[in-house]
C-alpha cells in the first residue's frame, strides 16, 4: 500500500522531479538517486514529528500558508536562478567532469530543499500520510519502518528511471536540447513557487 499510494505521489509532476531533471543534465545518473536520499532524510524526520504530535499543527489554515508563501518564494527563487544560469551549468555539465563531493552535496541538498518549500508535500504528510501512519503502527515500530520502506522505493524507483533516461540522452543529444530542458525545469519550478504563493498568502490572516 505505501509502494502503491508513494508512487502515485512520486508521479505527479512537482519540485522534486524538476530538480531531479535539472540535476541530472548537470551531474548525470547519480543525481537522481542522490535527490531521493535527501528527500528521504528529510521524510524520516517528518514521520518522526508527525508520530510526536505534529500532524495537529500542520493542519491548521495559518500554518499551511505560512509555509506556502515561503516555499513558493524559495521555489521562484531555485526557478528563476536556474534560468538564470542556464547556459553557462549546461555547457559546463556536458564539457566538464563535476568535482565529486560538489556532486555528492549538491543534488542531497536540492532534494531536502526542494521537498521543504512544497507546502503541499506537508499537507500530504499531514492527511493522508497520518492515516497511514495509524494503520502502520498497528504493527508497531516494524510496521512504522514497512512503511517508510516502501513509501522511500517508490520515490527511489520513480526517479531513478527519470534520471537514467536524462542521462542516457545526455549522450546523444545535443547541447541545445539540454539548454532548452534545464530553461523549461527552471520555468515550471518558477511557476511552481507563483502558483503556490497564490494559493497561499489569503490563509494568513
Amino acid at each position: 500500500m505505501a509502494f502503491v499510494i508513494g508512487l502515485s505521489g512520486a508521479l505527479a509532476p512537482g519540485p522534486v522531479l524538476t530538480a531531479t531533471i535539472g540535476e541530472t543534465v548537470k551531474r548525470g545518473f547519480w543525481a537522481g538517486p542522490l535527490i531521493v536520499l535527501g528527500h528521504a532524510l528529510l521524510e524520516i524526520v517528518l514521520l518522526i514529528a508527525l508520530v510526536a504530535g505534529l500532524g495537529e499543527w500542520l493542519t491548521r489554515p495559518l500554518i499551511q500558508g505560512i509555509l506556502g508563501v515561503g516555499g513558493g518564494l524559495l521555489l521562484a527563487f531555485f526557478g528563476v536562478r536556474m534560468m538564470a544560469t542556464a547556459r553557462d551549468s549546461v555547457f559546463v555539465a556536458l564539457t566538464s567532469t563535476p568535482n565529486k563531493r560538489d556532486a555528492l552535496r549538491g543534488p542531497i541538498l536540492a532534494g531536502i530543499l526542494t521537498s521543504l518549500a512544497n507546502p503541499f508535500w506537508i499537507l500530504w504528510w499531514a492527511t493522508v500520510g497520518l492515516k497511514l501512519i495509524s494503520l502502520a503502527l498497528k504493527d508497531g515500530m516494524l510496521g512504522l519502518g514497512v512503511f517508510y520502506t516502501g513509501h522511500i522505493l517508490a520515490d527511489l524507483v520513480w526517479y531513478s528511471l527519470v534520471a537514467a533516461a536524462i542521462a542516457a540522452g545526455r549522450r546523444i543529444l545535443p547541447q541545445p536540447v539540454y539548454l532548452v530542458l534545464f530553461l523549461v525545469c527552471g520555468l515550471a519550478m518558477t511557476a511552481l513557487g507563483a502558483y503556490f504563493l497564490g494559493t497561499s498568502i489569503g490563509k494568513i490572516h
